[in-house]
């Protein structure tokens, strides 16, 4: 089980000063050490030491199906950030211990070059470090054990708690530190001679030992052949019926084992992640020290607290990082660039002189020496802009060469694509690259200028030189310095729009004429239609026979 962390920042008393190690016959000692620098890597191998890590709580309060050490902060998981602490020690082993979600989490460790060991079933701290006892080698002396949840740690804290150990001679050494809001942690208690008595987690605390403001950190170092009869000892005597690895401090103490206490330089230090709130903290810490980093190197960053930097971005002197950006995995930003607001760059490389403008994004892609790109520019992978080139507003790049003092300036989609030297790209044209199977290739030479509205239908090539007309469809090779016209002929009707005008005008003057009523007429009643009938009846029968009479008179 992991200690609960508060939200930070951490207040510390006497952080960060320098110290003499002290100690009493079988006691406390606290030591305060100096801080060297972060995750130094000349040490001297640890070649009897194991590093063993604890990453099998699935983490409950974080509410999420991931693991709890899987969950990223600064760039990296948070498994990977303790393990790149643990590595510059040298270790004999580095081992890392797996429950919830073992695959996955182990598959983190192996590509680190750790080795896992699965605890199942997960029933606490001190069961993890019997667990990890099968695969530690004889000839290991002491053990340093780190929460997989503690990515703030540096390797020189580690360092300084090791050789603390070691010159203590002591069974145990854990790393503490006095905080002004203990809440959630677990109180270092200490007997009436300082000694260190036991570490008693929050819930299991009287109010007395709540009020003690030494906290623990969930870190420590052990001698082996000490360690492993307290372990044996330990009994589940707990409402989770867990073994606690920090009731193995309280039994090395009644033990008469000296046990030792090395208060941490910086607080934030032994900060864990144990919710979503803490997850945020510790990744606004990890960009401040980037930020912190590269503005000690010469970099001007406009907001710090509103960018995002992962651990192993670079840039050069006199770069100028603007609010909200965010600068992702193994970015590399060259001298006297230009990196505007709101821009995204992940995995890319950016050489020197070259501005990018507001709200670009550049993913996998590379921007040679003084290009611009922006401002609303989208570089997918495999963009790859030379020097002098320009990219501009709403241009997206994906897969494509735009050679050194192209141009493409407005909305423009070039994909799958070569465009060669001092070429112009028209806004709206566009590479038509996909025939709905494969991806095909568009080429365009050197000068060539490209019409606005233009359609270029891959596979093609336009060569050297040459002109393509605005609106046109490309489906055929251009030859160089030729000019290329597809698009239908133009056509000019001689007076239609005055024509137009007039039966328009026509059509209005008709829509304003009053419309003209008919009176209805009303219906007789029903009971009149057939006398109405009958009269017609008879005048059709008199006129028949008037007809007749004057027939037959003429033939008389």
């Amino acid at each position: 089980m992991f200690l609960l962390t508060p939200l930070f920042p951490i207040p510390m008393k006497n952080s960060g000063q320098p110290g003499n190690l002290q100690s009493t016959n079988a006691g406390l000692s606290i030591a305060k050490h100096r801080r060297h620098g972060d995750n130094e890597t000349n040490m001297a191998a640890a070649n009897d030491t194991v590093i063993v890590i604890l990453a099998a709580g699935k983490g409950t309060r974080m509410r999420s199906e991931l693991a709890k050490v899987l969950h990223r902060a600064g760039g990296r998981t948070l498994l990977e950030h303790v393990i790149r602490t643990c590595q510059p020690l040298k270790p004999a082993q580095l081992l890392v211990v797996v429950g919830h979600q073992a695959k996955e989490v182990g598959a983190v460790a192996e590509s680190l070059g750790a080795q896992y060991i699965v605890q199942e079933p997960q029933r606490g701290t001190g069961h993890a470090v019997q667990v990890a006892r099968r695969a530690i080698r004889r000839s290991a002396r002491f053990a340093l054990v780190v929460p997989g949840d503690a990515p703030l740690l540096q390797t020189a804290t580690l360092a300084a708690l090791l050789n603390t150990h070691r010159r203590g001679e002591a069974a145990a050494t854990l790393l503490s530190a006095e905080l002004d809001d203990p809440t959630d942690y677990g109180r270092v208690v200490r007997d009436s001679e300082g000694r260190v008595q036991a570490v008693v987690e929050e819930n299991a605390a009287t109010p007395e030992q709540r009020a003690i403001r030494e906290v623990n950190s969930s870190i420590y170092c052990f001698t082996l052949e000490k360690l492993w009869p307290c372990l044996n000892a330990l009994r589940p005597a707990n409402f989770h019926r867990e073994l606690y690895l920090t009731d193995a401090i309280g039994l090395l103490s009644q033990r008469n084992d000296r046990v030792l206490a090395q208060i941490a330089p910086d607080g934030n230090e032994i900060l864990g992640c144990n919710t979503r709130a803490h997850l945020a903290d510790v990744d606004r810490i990890f960009c401040a020290r980037k930020a912190a980093e590269l503005m000690n190197s010469g970099v001007t960053i406009y907001l710090p607290e509103t960018v995002t930097i992962d651990p192993e971005v670079k840039a050069g002197t006199d770069t100028i990082i603007e609010p909200g950006v965010q600068l992702l995995g193994k970015t590399q930003i060259g001298s006297r660039c230009k990196i505007g607001t709101g821009s995204v760059l992940n995995e890319a490389r950016v050489d020197d002189d070259v501005i990018i403008d507001a709200h670009s994004i550049l993913d996998q892609s590379r921007v040679g020496q003084s290009a611009r790109v922006g401002p609303f520019s989208r570089l997918r992978p495999g963009a790859d802009i030379r020097a002098g080139a320009h990219v501009g507003n709403f241009v997206e790049v994906k897969n494509a060469v735009i050679r050194e003092g192209a141009k493409a300036m407005h909305l423009t989609y070039l994909g799958d694509a070569s465009v060669g030297r001092d070429a112009n790209v028209g806004a709206g044209t566009i590479t038509c690259n996909y025939d709905g199977v494969h991806k095909n290739r568009t080429t365009i030479g050197n000068r060539v200028f490209i019409g606005s509205d233009t359609a270029l239908v891959a596979p093609v090539r336009v060569g050297n030189g040459a002109y393509v007309a605005a609106g046109s469809v490309v489906t055929d090779n251009v030859p160089g310095d030729a000019l290329a016209i597809a698009r239908g002929r133009q056509v000019n009707k001689k007076g239609w729009a005055a024509e137009r005008r007039r039966e328009m005008k026509r059509a209005e003057r008709a829509a304003r004429r009053p419309v003209r009523r008919v009176a209805r007429t009303r219906s007789k009643p029903k009971r009149r239609a057939a006398s109405h009938s009958r009269r017609r009846v008879r005048r059709l029968s008199r006129r028949i026979a008037r007809r007749s009479q004057a027939k037959s008179r003429r033939r008389s």
